[in-house]
Formats: C-alpha cells, structure tokens, sequence
C-alpha cells in the first residue's frame, strides 16, 4: 500500500489541529488525480452527458464532510479514501446509467462499455470465442464490438454489472467485493458465472 507524500502527511497533522485551510488545500492537492482515475474509468455513454469534473466535485464534497471522521480514525492512506469515493460515485453513476439505458441512452445506442478504446470488447470476444488477436479489418472488428454489447445487452443487471467493473472499468477484484458487499471469493465466482453465461450468449448451442 503506498503511503502518502510528505507534503500529504503535513497538511493532515494541520487539518487535525483545526486548521480549515489545510483541509482545502488538502483535497485541492489530490483533485487532478481524481479527475484523470474518474474519466479512465466512467463509461463512455454516460461520460458524453456527465463531465468526470462534475463527479469529482460530488466526490471533494462528500469528503468534506466526512475527513474529520477520517481524521479521528485513519485506517489507510488519506489518497486511498479518497480513490475509495470516488469508486463509488463512479458505480452509483454506471448504476444510475445502467436503471436508465432503456429510455433515451440505450435508443440512442446499445450500451457503450468504458474501457480506454474499443479494443475492450475485441480482446473480451478473442478471450471469449478462443480466438487470438490477428490483424483484422475495420469491419470486422466492429462486428465483434457490437457482437459482445449486443450479448452483453441481453445478461441479467447482476452479470452486466460485474462484467463492467471487472473487465472494461478493470477494478480489481478487491475493489468490486468492497462495492458490492461480497468476499472476494464470491466475487471471482460471480465474474465467473457471468463470463460462462456471455460466452453462451455469443456461441448459442
């Protein structure tokens, strides 16, 4: 686990002594690494209506209110809770997302996978299908992209979910059993599951 910087450590010891400054300065020093961990990991769909800098700012404000409670009982890095939060919004969002996508989002377009390009979905059918990534055309390779949001589509809320943070937002499967509330064994065999069951949906017997 990696510690936080001096200058980190230094701010901490002044908020603690009452210092409201440094509680600004504090959360001002850590908002642009927020920012670029929030738009890695917001889907796509939802990042064209929601801006990572509006979630970062939900994401400041609620740790404003609770860093004196963090303050009393710090139990990991202040950097860590933060990433934490920000975790969070960014599922609550993705769920928000996902309770919508059969009005306006999803007539627009299937639903969009977050991930850094569309290879996700190519390199997920490849893992999927038993293929190895070749070269390909344009054209087919947009065939699979769709091909697995497509199938993906048709999984239940649960599996879509996990399918989501574990293989295109690629939370670790720590941080998926810290969100949904389940052990990390649990968690792997929930991944698990729903991997069997799109790969099912992609090769119909």
């Amino acid at each position: 686990m990696q510690p936080d910087s001096p200058e980190t450590l230094e701010l901490l010891n002044q908020a603690r002594q009452g210092k409201a400054e440094a509680v600004e300065r504090l959360l001002g020093q850590h908002r642009e690494a927020l920012r670029r961990r929030i738009s890695l990991r917001l889907d796509p769909a939802l990042a064209a209506r929601l801006d990572a800098s509006d979630v970062v700012q939900d994401v400041l404000l609620e740790a404003s209110r609770r860093v004196k409670d963090y303050l009393k009982n710090a139990k990991m890095p202040f950097h860590l809770w933060l990433q934490l939060i920000a975790d969070d919004h960014v599922i609550d969002a993705w769920r928000r997302h996902r309770q919508a996508k059969r009005r306006s989002l999803d007539r627009e377009r299937p639903l969009r996978l977050a991930g850094p390009s569309d290879q996700s979905s190519v390199e997920l059918a490849a893992q999927l299908l038993g293929h190895e990534l070749t070269p390909a055309s344009a054209a087919i390779r947009q065939e699979l992209e769709h091909r697995v949001e497509d199938a993906i589509a048709g999984l239940s809320a649960d599996d879509q979910e996990i399918i989501q943070m574990k293989h295109y937002q690629q939370f670790s499967n720590q941080e998926i059993a810290r969100i949904l509330g389940l052990s990390e064994a649990a968690t792997s065999m929930r991944y698990l599951r729903a991997l069997r069951r799109l790969k099912a949906a992609l090769v119909p017997t």
